[in-house]
């Protein structure tokens, strides 16, 4: 979503990526999440990492059972930020994150080139991606097939303030003039897909970024409160309507591709090879409408995240 943000959003709950994708903490073991330990497996132990978010909970549990089916023990480690999981995943303390295709790009971008590196990624997924990979290579990460299924990060404001100044789109906010406290991660500040889009192609005055974490309850109370006018979540989150919130539409276009896509610790990756088979099949089968359903189940039906997973799973014949 960003991470930061990432990576739409897809009806999505609470995260890092961003993201299709948040600053953070040490990276550690989430021990009250159901995808945190997996069953014993004779292949040994792996690591997924990524965003604490609901969508990267969902595929972070499908990722555990996708692993524990082919024989290996998992461990799961989600945070805010991809600047806390990245560097893990290059030096192989984490094996393999559920990522988003321009959230990534730029991320790695923006750490080789500075933070006011041109952007390379865009709306063309096949471009963003063979912009991607050789900055991945270069951190000892490999960038497996992307899904078509995709989150994009989106912005928010209560429905009442949407209602009251007639607003359906970021330029319509744009046009009233007025400052802007926006609550979404640190590491929102300057983004094309965020900050920077936001006050560079759209012309609004931001006048505070409220550290709150990507499609948390916390920013939608926020802007549900008055705390913030506006807030950053995925276009897969399904839980605005119901807490009297609504998406603005970005009709200048600032978000790129952020196709679900999984990225792999090049060395594990070549020690076991087989699971490249294993992650197609399931960026094969995974769609948009699947993010924002699962998502919805885990954020409005309160279903575990594994529950979820593992119905998908069932359901697409994966397991």
């Amino acid at each position: 979503m960003q991470i930061s943000r990432a990576f739409a959003l897809a009806a999505a709950g609470a995260v890092l990526l961003t993201t299709a994708a948040c600053g953070g903490s040490d990276l550690e073991d989430d021990a009250s999440d159901p995808a945190s330990s997996g069953a014993a497996g004779d292949k040994g132990t792996v690591v997924v990492g990524g965003q604490d978010f609901t969508e990267s909970q969902i595929l972070a549990a499908i990722y555990q059972s996708l692993l524990e089916d082919a024989g290996y023990q998992v461990q799961t480690k989600l945070v805010t930020t991809r600047d806390v999981y990245l560097p893990e995943l290059s030096k192989g303390n984490v094996d393999i994150v559920p990522d988003y295709l321009a959230g990534l790009t730029d991320f790695l971008n923006t750490q080789k080139n500075g933070p006011d590196a041109e952007a390379v990624s865009s709306n063309d997924p096949a471009a963003t991606l063979a912009a991607l990979e050789p900055l991945a290579e270069e951190q000892g990460i490999s960038i497996l097939p992307p899904s078509d299924a995709t989150d994009q990060n989106a912005f928010f404001v209560s429905q009442d303030f949407a209602e009251q100044n007639d607003l359906s789109t970021l330029s319509d906010l744009a046009a009233l003039g007025e400052p802007v406290k926006l609550g979404a991660p640190p590491d929102c500040e300057g983004r094309s897909d965020c900050e920077g889009g936001l006050t560079k192609v759209y012309g609004l005055d931001i006048s505070e970024i409220v550290p709150l974490d990507f499609a948390s309850a916390q920013v939608k109370d926020a802007v549900k409160n008055g705390e913030v006018q506006l807030g950053e979540t995925g276009t897969t989150d399904g839980t605005l309507e119901d807490l009297g919130l609504v998406l603005l539409e970005d009709d200048k276009g600032i978000q790129p591709a952020q196709n679900l896509t999984p990225a792999v610790n090049s060395d594990f990756l070549a020690d076991n090879p087989d699971l490249e088979d294993t992650f197609n099949k399931l960026s094969e089968a995974l769609t948009t409408d699947d993010l924002a359903a699962m998502n919805v189940q885990v954020d409005l039906e309160r279903k575990k995240p594994a529950d979820v997973a593992a119905q998908f799973l069932e359901d697409k014949g994966i397991l």
